[in-house]
């Protein structure tokens, strides 16, 4: 009792899980990324109900022998489902004793069968089913062949020709079991595969990235240290000397923070998704349904850079200042040009003498009140008009704010454009 009750927890709280992501789908038109409880003895206990023409039969004395009936009854049931319960593991699948069980099954079944006939042969088809959640692999076709054959010769000394119908069934039990079972573990198994060497990946991108910034900086650093105490040493008695060393210091911190400019700038290049994704968060963290679109070829890393600043502008702006209730952004590509837009059902253009942030890339008020000469979209706009793109901005056909970005597919000459940073050298992000 025990393990069942923990087998019902574990698939309550999957069900609870996929039904949550079902209405995700719904919301976002995303695939689920839970598949869903897993297969358990559950799915296999309403099959049970095959028996109840043989209790029917017993509960109204049809059957001789009721005690006998009865009995036999209680251990079917009792050995299907503990069969069926340990079918769902490996290990427990593959022991003894639950192949001595599934004997034990099959046994019973027989005697049930040949004694009683009738519904009690529907017994046959439920072997069936406990041996095809538990035989895999090459022994399956022999088992599945051989519990027809089983059934075949019982039920024709108890029914004639009926016996066709309970050898089929059994067969098809047997088989179809087997294979949707064995197909829901391939496709757990490889889900789980994927989501392991995406971990992997994660892992391994972190490593770089931090060796990149040990390499970067670890030597920068020392320098600065060493030099830092010389100056230390020279100052009380040569102060031109110290001064020289502090001059030292001010080059090497420069240099290091355009070094580590352009490292960040090439680990976040070309991932028009991974802004997409961000976009997305940060619009529910504030309250705002996103609904995003892509459709298209797959597009150039510059592309991707210019659209991925577009969507990070546009969504801040729309979080920060539109009070808008939901957000589209819509990718459409094609062979020749890729359009992008953000439109949100804000308050639309907001009064001009609305503050300015002080912040480059972060336009004074924003989706639902950004004018197009805001610094945000300006900057936008010219790096876009440099790649041979355009940038309109200004209020929607119904209402809110509308952002459009439109670039071709493969510039005549691309242009390397630098990650935006702020007054104090950080990279300006969603």
């Amino acid at each position: 009792m025990s393990a069942w009750q923990e087998k019902r927890t574990d698939w309550k709280a999957d069900r609870d899980a996929f039904v949550a992501d079902q209405k995700a789908v719904r919301k976002t038109g995303k695939l689920p990324e839970h598949l869903g409880p897993p297969p358990s003895g559950f799915a296999l206990l309403p099959w049970l109900l095959m028996g109840m023409g043989a209790f029917s039969n017993l509960f109204q004395g049809k059957t001789p022998n009721p005690w006998i009936g009865g009995i036999g009854l209680l251990v079917f049931n009792s050995l299907y489902i503990h069969v069926v319960f340990r079918a769902f593991t490996k290990e427990a699948r593959e022991a003894r004793s639950t192949r001595g069980a599934l004997l034990a099954l099959g046994v019973v079944t027989c005697l049930l069968g040949g004694l009683y006939g009738g519904s009690w042969l529907l017994f046959f088809p439920l072997l069936g089913l406990a041996a095809g959640a538990i035989v895999r692999g090459r022994w399956l076709g022999r088992t599945g062949i051989g519990l027809s054959a089983l059934a075949g010769v019982v039920a024709g000394l108890r029914d004639g020709w009926g016996a066709v119908n309970v050898a089929y069934g059994t067969f098809l039990s047997t088989m179809v079991t087997a294979a949707i079972l064995s197909l829901s573990d391939a496709v757990r198994e490889l889900r789980a595969a994927r989501e392991e060497l995406a971990r992997q990946a994660v892992e391994k991108e972190r490593l770089r990235f931090s060796r990149d910034l040990h390499d970067l900086l670890g030597h920068t650093l020392s320098v600065i240290v060493v030099k830092s105490e010389a100056a230390r040493r020279l100052a009380p008695r040569d102060m031109d000397a110290a001064l020289v060393q502090v001059s030292d210091i001010e080059s090497v911190g420069r240099q290091a923070l355009t070094e580590i400019r352009e490292a960040v700038t090439g680990y976040r290049e070309g991932s028009l998704a991974a802004d997409l994704d961000r976009a997305g968060s940060a619009l529910r963290a504030a309250g705002i349904e996103p609904v995003v679109r892509q459709s298209g070829p797959p597009l150039a890393a510059q592309t991707e850079v210019l659209l991925g600043w577009v969507v990070r502008e546009a969504v801040t702006n729309a979080v920060r200042h539109s009070g808008a209730g939901r957000c589209e952004i819509t990718v459409d590509g094609s062979a020749e040009h890729v359009r992008l837009r953000v439109t949100d059902d804000g308050r639309g253009v907001a009064p001009p003498a609305a503050p300015e942030s002080p912040v480059p890339g972060i336009g004074g008020t924003g989706i639902g009140g950004t004018d197009i000469g805001g610094t945000g979209l300006k900057g936008l706009t010219e790096r876009l008009a440099a790649a041979g793109g355009a940038l309109e901005a200004g209020p929607g056909v119904r209402n809110g704010f509308t952002v459009t970005a439109e670039l071709p597919v493969d510039p005549a000459e691309p242009v390397r454009v630098a990650e935006p940073v702020d007054a104090v050298g950080r990279v300006s992000s969603l």
